[in-house]
C-alpha cells in the first residue's frame, strides 16, 4: 500500500492544527497509518525558521516567500516523502496553497512566481487531497483573540485576500479540494471532515481496509 499525503488549508483561526489532530486519531483508530505534521515547523530546522517568521520581527514579503520555501523543501525531503514510501499517510498543516494565498496574492508577490518557487523546492509534489477549512475572517479572528504572531496581526483586507484567493484555488481545483464549512464546535467540523475526506481516501489507498468501510459509513455520518 503506497501512503497519501492530505493537507489542511485556511485562514488564521480556521481550526486546521486541532482538525488535523482529529483526522490523524481517527485514522490510526480505524486501523490505517497516519502521522501528522506541520508548515513552518515540522522539523527541527522548520521550528527554528518558525519562529523567525512568527516572532523575529520585521521579515520583508520576498524574505517571506523564501523562508516558507527552505521549510518547505526540507519537510518534504526528510518527513513528507519517507513517509509516503513507506506506506504512511500524512496529514499536513498547511503546505504550498498557504504560500499562494498569503505570499503570491496578499504579499501581492504573484501566485504563478510563489507556486513555480514550492514545487522546484519540493520536487513538484502535489497532494492527494486538499481540505478547506473556511470560516469567515470575522469568526477566524475572534477565534484567535488576542495574542497574534506577526501574520496574524496583519489587518482584515489581509486576511480578506487569503480567504477568497482560497476559494478561488478550491473552485478551479474541484478534484483536489474539499472545502469544509469550519463553523460550529469542534467535534461538528470533525464529523464533517470525516464524512468528506474518508471517501477520498478509500479512491487513494491500494486494498480498502474494511474498517475504514465501516467506519464512513457508519459514526462518521451521525
Amino acid at each position: 500500500m503506497s501512503g497519501a499525503f492530505i493537507t489542511f488549508e485556511g485562514g488564521d483561526g480556521s481550526g486546521k492544527t486541532t482538525q488535523v489532530a482529529a483526522l490523524v486519531e481517527h485514522l490510526n483508530g480505524v486501523g490505517l497509518q497516519a502521522v501528522a505534521s506541520r508548515e513552518p515547523g515540522g522539523t527541527e530546522l522548520g521550528r527554528a525558521i518558525r519562529e523567525l517568521l512568527l516572532h523575529g520581527g520585521e521579515v520583508s514579503p520576498k524574505a517571506e516567500a523564501l523562508l516558507y520555501a527552505a521549510d518547505r523543501a526540507h519537510h518534504i525531503a526528510t518527513v513528507v516523502r519517507p513517509a509516503l514510501e513507506d506506506g504512511i499517510i500524512v496529514v499536513a498543516d498547511r503546505y504550498l496553497d498557504s504560500s499562494v494565498a498569503y505570499q503570491g496574492v496578499a504579499r501581492q508577490l504573484g501566485t504563478e512566481e510563489v507556486r513555480d518557487l514550492s514545487l522546484w523546492a519540493t520536487d513538484g509534489l502535489m497532494p492527494d487531497a486538499t481540505v478547506l477549512l473556511d470560516v469567515s475572517v470575522s469568526e477566524g479572528a475572534a477565534r484567535v483573540g488576542g495574542t497574534q504572531d506577526r501574520i496574524e496581526s496583519e489587518g482584515r483586507d489581509f486576511h480578506e485576500a487569503v480567504r477568497q484567493e482560497y476559494l478561488a484555488m478550491a473552485q478551479a481545483e474541484p478534484n483536489r479540494w474539499i472545502v469544509v464549512p469550519a463553523e460550529g464546535s469542534i467535534d461538528a467540523v470533525a464529523a464533517r471532515v470525516r464524512d468528506a475526506v474518508m471517501p477520498r481516501i478509500r479512491e487513494l489507498l491500494i486494498g480498502e481496509p474494511e474498517s475504514v468501510q465501516s467506519a464512513s459509513s457508519g459514526k462518521d455520518s451521525q
